[in-house]
């Protein structure tokens, strides 16, 4: 017999984002933020990439990446950042 799939929906909540600019029309953001499930939450760093539209609107190029809400490797990636 099958075994059935249960999907769980992921709700993804931002608590904090900021912006950097650069080129022309181009930005990163830095998000906080947080997966809720049924089985609990999980927070997280989001770093995208995106782009502004002629009418100041946003949209984001392919995906983000995510870095564990933990103080250890947000330092280990900030420093790896600066020495490259």
């Amino acid at each position: 017999m099958a075994e059935e799939k249960t999907e769980e929906k992921v709700e993804f909540q931002v608590i904090k984002a900021e912006e950097i600019k650069f080129g022309r029309n181009n930005f990163f953001e830095i998000a906080r933020k947080k997966a809720v499930t049924p089985d609990g939450e999980n927070e997280f760093i989001s770093v995208s990439r995106g782009f502004y539209l002629p009418d100041g609107s946003k949209r984001f190029k392919g995906k983000s990446i995510a870095i564990p809400n933990d103080k250890e490797i947000k330092e280990a990636v900030a420093k790896k950042i600066k020495e490259i």
